[in-house]
């Protein structure tokens, strides 16, 4: 085992005083496994021990099975996450307590846990923006964004700065911000061999320009939300005041059941390993003013994409649920993009702002007279579930996953959906006496 930094067991000593003992003894042992369900792709559940007590989708698992050969892990009916994580749906919960449709920034979002978790629970008409800066991580996110399926879910690949003409626009940000990762020093290893008070130092400031700019895009009586996954005050405590001491902004106590474990922190709420279920976590939330400035933008038509013909639209319909209410647009490169009605005029005021952004799910690419459905229309939760499909076995599940073509009895002609308990996976297009596996090179999985 890598040993603790010996500033780190200082600091944690100052912190924890009787009770450092308890928990460096529980940094030495086995994390917890847990997940979240998608409440739209209903499975047949995992053997769980218990539930996470703040969210009742999650689950903690008695034992790690193996994720990647699982099909409905692919399928996105649920996701890997720690529990402790898991609290930004309890703090959602507490600080909007009448629902409503919000507009949600997820503004450090990869790989997709806390942004999965959000649209699970946002109240009809909400949508959110998942963001990323590094292109890498945001490919991630992509992904596991696709894979939940949800249509009020966007995603751009933009810095912090480039927000700045957004001020005032959403309900609730979320920052759960790049940090020196105390919280994972029990399942990763690693973390502890990087960390060091100068690590510490530099992720401070850095939290505190993401800040910066994150507090002002809050819609007046909108929510700030902002957590790390460390213990140390200088990330925490110090960037909490700071938020604290804005004249715009009032803390807002997160009042959580003393039976969950958490332990209060002067603006906010501190998960510790050795306390409950789960991992380091730090959670405070503010509110903004009513009297603050709200959004000045208004929505123009969007700058790449464009409308599909009128005449064409019953093609894109049919691979719809009927109740989607969707409309349909064409990208530079002939891809339609299905976009809820709705969500439309703030979607185009997103893309007004931000260059790198995908709205919308991609539906497929027209070719004559005909759609090429895409592999991300067949994990969408908006896909008509009377298109033609088969179900499939586990094996023959994960063999199709892998990019084989295995023996599939009755698969028709034309495009099907593959599905494993109901499931879908992809797409295969019947042949005849064979088929052509469109899953996708760079998801197919490796493991045998």
């Amino acid at each position: 085992m890598t040993p603790l930094p010996s500033a780190f067991e200082a600091q944690m000593q100052d912190l924890l005083a009787a009770d450092y003992p308890t928990f460096a003894e529980v940094l030495e042992t086995p994390p917890p496994v847990s997940l979240h369900y998608n409440p739209r792709k209903p499975m047949l559940p995992l053997v769980a021990s218990a539930t996470v007590p703040w969210y009742e989708r999650g689950v903690y698992l008695a034992e790690r099975p193996s994720f990647t050969l699982d099909p409905c892990f692919h399928a996105g009916a649920y996701y890997v996450q720690e529990a402790s994580s898991m609290l930004i749906a309890a703090a959602v919960a507490r600080c909007f307590p009448e629902p409503r449709p919000l507009r949600v920034l997820d503004l450090c979002a990869a790989p997709g846990g806390k942004s999965t978790l959000l649209a699970s629970i946002l109240p009809p008409g909400s949508w959110l923006l998942a963001n990323e800066v590094i292109r890498t991580r945001y490919q991630v996110l992509r992904y596991n964004l696709t894979k939940w399926g949800y249509d009020n879910t966007f995603s751009s690949n933009h810095d912090v700065a480039d927000f700045v003409g957004l001020a005032g626009f959403f309900d609730l940000v979320l920052v759960d911000a790049p940090c020196s990762g105390e919280g994972l020093f029990r399942k990763d290893l690693n973390a502890r061999s990087e960390w060091s008070p100068e690590h510490v130092q530099l992720c401070t400031a850095r939290q505190g320009r993401i800040l910066d700019v994150a507090r002002e895009l809050v819609a007046p009586g909108g929510i700030l939300l902002y957590s790390t996954c460390t213990y140390n005050r200088s990330e925490n405590d110090t960037n909490a005041a700071v938020l604290a001491a804005d004249p715009a902004l009032t803390h807002e106590p997160l009042d959580f059941p003393a039976a969950w474990g958490l332990a209060p922190r002067t603006h906010g709420q501190q998960a510790y390993p050795h306390r409950l279920a789960g991992e380091g976590f730090y959670l405070a939330a503010f509110r903004k003013a009513p009297s603050a400035r709200s959004f000045q933008g208004i929505s123009s038509a969007f700058h790449r994409l464009t409308p599909v013909p009128k005449k064409d639209q019953a093609a894109a319909d049919a691979w719809a649920t009927p109740e989607a209410n969707l409309q349909y647009y064409v990208t530079p490169s002939n891809n339609w993009r299905a976009l809820a009605t709705p969500l439309v005029a703030d979607a185009q005021i997103l893309a007004n702002h931000l260059h790198r952004l995908e709205v919308g799910t991609l539906l497929g690419e027209w070719k004559g007279q005909q759609l090429i459905p895409s592999s991300n229309w067949a994990l969408a939760t908006a896909s008509n579930p009377n298109l033609p499909a088969v179900e499939v076995d586990a094996e023959t599940a994960l063999d199709f996953l892998r990019k084989g073509t295995p023996p599939i009895p009755e698969l028709p002609r034309g495009w099907t959906i593959v599905r494993h308990q109901g499931l879908n996976l992809g797409w295969a297009k019947g042949l005849g006496n064979r088929y052509n596996n469109y899953y996708p090179k760079h998801w197919r999985i490796r493991m045998q």
